[in-house]
């Protein structure tokens, strides 16, 4: 495995009012020594651009899944082969139900099917309490912890719906010292 394999991280940024986290998320992993490789859901877009995140990581950002920034290769399929950690943050509620049933319909969802068995998966979610608390949701995450998913958060709080109660993207600092402990980047 290359230098760059080891310490890969693709950051997964779905459609969530924390969103705008994911870019100072993005920089502090740079800062940690990771190189990072962004890919956005189109739902994601509507809250944050491209442009900081590829200021941030000094890379193109996969916006889609037909992207062909870089040589021949699907993107999705060479970040996966490349990829030591795929973090998702925030991790919607949406997300996780096509991770845990497999389906793969734009280029983050298309990365995690296709990620090398060596590589991990890490999971910020950010939704509504009662769409974290629903059991269809309590069910997608069990099912994704048994395949070695891990997750950090959400945390309890004060929600951008008005509701008080989990579902907060965990703080951007502790995602990112857990993402760099589990690619070696950090003790």
């Amino acid at each position: 495995m290359s230098d760059t394999k080891d310490k890969l991280i693709v950051l997964g940024v779905c459609g969530s009012i924390a969103a705008h986290r994911a870019v100072d998320l993005c920089s502090l992993l740079v800062k940690g020594g990771a190189e990072v490789s962004v890919v956005m859901t189109s739902d994601a877009q509507k809250f944050v651009t491209p442009l900081p995140f590829k200021t941030m990581s000094r890379r193109p950002v996969v916006t889609n899944l037909y992207d062909e920034e870089e040589g021949w290769r699907p993107a999705h399929t060479r970040l996966a082969d490349e990829a030591a950690l795929l973090l998702i943050a925030p991790a919607t509620a949406n997300v996780l139900a096509k991770l845990a049933h497999g389906q793969a319909d734009d280029a983050l969802t298309c990365l995690a099917l296709a990620l090398r068995g060596e590589a991990r998966l890490l999971l910020a979610p950010a939704m509504n309490d009662r769409m974290w608390r629903h059991p269809a949701t309590e069910a997608n995450m069990a099912l994704l912890r048994e395949r070695g998913a891990e997750c950090i958060g959400p945390a309890e709080g004060m929600l951008a719906c008005g509701h008080e109660g989990v579902g907060r993207l965990w703080e951007i600092e502790a995602i990112a010292d857990r993402a760099l402990q589990m690619t070696g980047l950090a003790g």
